[in-house]
């Protein structure tokens, strides 16, 4: 364990370059999580002393697991807050087409090919397979919906933006059932009602509850002594974060589900307060920070060792799942949807995995011992540092042009012309 000077030195860093970076590479053809993923990347190969060895995550599947569900659920949080646009079947289509048609999909193709192409049992097959469904609604940011007080159309009208901030706030959530699954699979004791089925209702009611609860507590309460949204401090972010999140967990619910529908809730009761944008650049700020922690010690595992034993088979299946498994049923699930084509194309490609993937890898291998662990962890980083490069290349540059020729403007349904 490094001492304490040096952890401390470390955090400052990280800090420094969390604030910097953004700024740095900002109209640049890479993106912040690829020059903390290349830096940790460059320390792993070092010989440096005091840190010991990372390069097998099963050893720190603990740790790996609360500090990725610390980061998902801000992330899920500042996903909430961001998502302007009504609630709806129709009007939320695009990402609904996404979760319940590529998703599930998407992992069936993914647990076949790894049974059948890297040979694993059919436990861990969907196990990795679950773990690459999530997308990630922080490492997306570039393709996501901005900060609250930008213009409408990047919050509301803008059918790529919305669907895959929407798609990467729910699926952290609902990959959690597939995961349950393999771990039954797997011979771990698990409900199909009690563990996998009744979590996603529960989760989501929580979440309206809490949310309603704080969006009065924000915006509605009587007393301006009382009313939140008057400090317009940042920190109460961590409440909308975690409230839902615990109440859930103790109901024996779906915690992602709540936190992301909570922030739904308190941005739909008072959309256009100025008070949203306090909590938005407050959450960004720790997302960021979150990022360069992750980033820089998955690069640091790669680099120390994590791939040792790693074959080409591997490298390509990890290329396939990102950007041929997910562009395919993406683009099956969005025909007919508001996603028009070259929208369509952008939402199906620019599915980024990141701390989702790591969480549910540690969370599936903490619970129960499977064969070829370590051959999952190296496909799921590899999935992510694959993802982290070629999405954060391409990201700024192809949303630009997709929405300088007007395409991220939704498509007006045969019931909606009139």
């Amino acid at each position: 364990m490094p001492p304490l000077p040096v952890l401390f030195g470390v955090a400052g860093l990280l800090a420094l370059a969390a604030a910097v970076l953004p700024k740095l590479v900002a109209d640049r053809p890479f993106s912040t999580p690829l020059v903390m993923l290349l830096a940790g990347l460059l320390l792993g190969l070092l010989p440096l002393p005091y840190l010991g060895d990372w390069a097998s995550p099963a050893q720190h599947a603990d740790v790996v697991e609360s500090f990725t569900q610390l980061g998902i659920v801000l992330a899920l949080a500042g996903a909430g807050l961001s998502v302007d646009r009504p609630f709806g079947l129709r009007t939320w289509m695009s990402p609904w087409r996404l979760l319940f048609v590529a998703m599930p999909l998407s992992i069936a193709a993914v647990a076949l090919l790894g049974w059948w192409w890297l040979g694993l049992a059919p436990a861990a097959a969907l196990l990795l397979g679950s773990a690459l469904s999530p997308t990630d609604p922080v490492l997306a940011g570039d393709v996501g919906v901005p900060d609250p007080g930008v213009e409408p159309d990047l919050a509301r009208d803008n059918e790529i933006r919305f669907t895959l901030t929407t798609e990467a706030g729910l699926n952290d959530g609902l990959a959690m059932p597939f995961v349950l699954v393999a771990l039954l699979l797997a011979g771990t004791h698990v409900s199909i009602g009690a563990d996998v089925l009744l979590p996603l209702p529960i989760g989501v009611l929580v979440g309206l509850a809490v949310g309603r609860l704080l969006a009065w507590a924000f915006f509605r309460i009587p007393s301006s002594r009382f009313r939140l949204a008057e400090y317009s401090d940042g920190l109460v972010l961590l409440a909308l974060a975690f409230l839902p999140f615990a109440v859930a967990e103790l109901l024996h619910g779906n915690g992602f589900l709540a936190v992301f529908t909570a922030a739904v809730c308190v941005r739909t009761s008072e959309r256009s307060h100025g008070y949203h944008e306090v909590l938005h650049t407050f959450g960004r700020q720790l997302e960021r920070l979150f990022v360069a922690i992750t980033l820089l010690g998955l690069g640091f595992a790669l680099g120390d060792g994590l791939l040792r034993g790693v074959t080409l088979l591997e490298v390509l299946f990890a290329a396939v799942a990102v950007f041929v498994v997910r562009p395919l049923t993406g683009i099956g699930s969005l025909i007919r949807s508001p996603a028009r084509g070259r929208a369509a194309l952008a939402i199906a490609f620019f599915g980024v995995r990141g701390i989702g993937t790591l969480y549910y890898l540690a969370y599936g291998l903490h619970q129960t011992d499977l064969p070829g662990a370590d051959q999952l962890w190296r496909v799921g980083a590899l999935a992510v540092a694959l993802s982290v490069l070629i999405h954060g290349i391409l990201a700024a540059p192809v949303m630009r042009r997709v929405e300088e020729q007007g395409a991220h403007v939704p498509r007006r349904l045969p019931e909606e012309t009139g």
